[in-house]
């Protein structure tokens, strides 16, 4: 029997503003965070992710922390990192934290690796950015290798080897959930196949359509390297409210500000209403508008992709925390069972 379609949220800490406009510090943004996973716990949700940033934007630069201390206070939700940003950080010290996560959740966390988009933990770190792709390859062959759950001998390029290492705490049932983030680099896809790891595709532009590509290059891929058939998941930006006109209004003003932000810092040119109309139209990345608006974009997406889970990452830059818990509740009362309604219909037929 297949498994059923999971629904996720994901979030950054985006630093939000306070009634007044005012930006709140980071401090109370991470408190805020820890309430909306609670809410998604108490509403059903499926997963809970959030990202890793060393930047002032956002607020989250230790997501195991803020995964402990969301553990704690919720039963259900698979909690886990949108991403790790491996290159730059230990292995061993990654395996260690989401094991220990692993054993104080009952086995709910899990991890998605990647490169991330923003470079800043290159140089806060003493890493080479020259080794971008070195550095991500020969840490993730270690990484899979502490998945095993026996003694470690590895060697690689760019840290120090092991020779019969034990690494603890072991995971205490099965192994740790890992998935691989790809932003649309087909050796991505590659490498996370010859790993056998599930796909996280990360897709906040363009039309979702053009990565089903990817999606066929991953099981083509798989075959080869003689791995079985493995999850695929999305994370894509938006925000639901009563009404599609409603969402877009508290959407785009911070949406715009933020991405214009990023794309002044990548030379891009700011974004304009229409570009933003048509990423929130049906062909689109954003996933904003009324529940069932939203979900019958989720469905259309996990039907053309053939996706396990889809992760909405619910927070846009300074759009304020009681605006986020709204969507929260709309997505948890009214969007997720309409889409896990959808997807059973769609199993029932096919």
């Amino acid at each position: 029997m297949a498994a059923p379609f999971e629904l996720g949220l994901d979030t950054f800490g985006d630093i939000t503003a306070s009634e007044d406009g005012s930006l709140l510090p980071a401090a109370r943004v991470l408190r805020d965070v820890v309430e909306e996973a609670v809410l998604a716990d108490e509403l059903g949700i499926d997963a809970f992710g959030v990202g890793e940033h060393h930047r002032r934007d956002f607020a989250i630069s230790a997501p195991e922390v803020v995964l402990a201390a969301i553990a704690g206070r919720t039963r259900r939700l698979l909690l886990g990192s949108a991403v790790t940003v491996l290159s730059t950080d230990d292995p061993v010290r990654v395996f260690e934290r989401f094991s220990t996560l692993n054993a104080v959740s009952n086995g709910r966390a899990e991890v998605i690796l990647g490169r991330g988009s923003f470079t800043e933990s290159y140089p806060l770190f003493g890493y080479d950015l020259a080794q971008y792709d070195e550095l991500f390859e020969d840490k993730l062959t270690l990484f899979v290798e502490l998945l095993k759950g026996d003694r470690v001998t590895w060697s690689g390029s760019t840290r120090s080897a092991l020779a019969d290492a034990i690494v603890s705490p072991a995971i205490e049932d099965g192994t740790l959930r890992t998935w691989i983030g790809v932003g649309g680099s087909p050796q991505s896809v590659i490498r996370a196949a010859r790993h056998g790891l599930p796909l996280a595709l990360a897709i906040i532009g363009g039309s979702p359509a053009r990565f089903r590509p990817f999606v066929d290059l991953y099981y083509q891929a798989l075959d080869q390297f003689g791995q079985p058939v493995r999850p695929i998941a999305v994370h894509s930006p938006g925000h639901v409210a009563a009404s599609d006109t409603e969402a877009r209004e508290e959407f785009w003003p911070h949406y715009q500000v933020m991405m214009s932000r990023i794309g002044a810092e990548r030379g891009w040119p700011a974004m304009t209403k229409q570009q933003f109309e048509n990423a929130a139209g049906p062909n689109g990345a954003l996933y904003v508008g009324s529940p069932e608006s939203v979900a019958t974009k989720v469905v259309n997406t996990a039907r053309l992709l053939g996706l396990s889970r889809f992760n909405l990452k619910y927070s846009a830059g300074t759009l304020a925390h009681s605006a986020l818990m709204k969507s929260i509740e709309l997505i948890g009362t009214a969007l997720a069972p309409r889409v896990r309604e959808m997807m059973e219909e769609q199993r029932s037929v096919g």
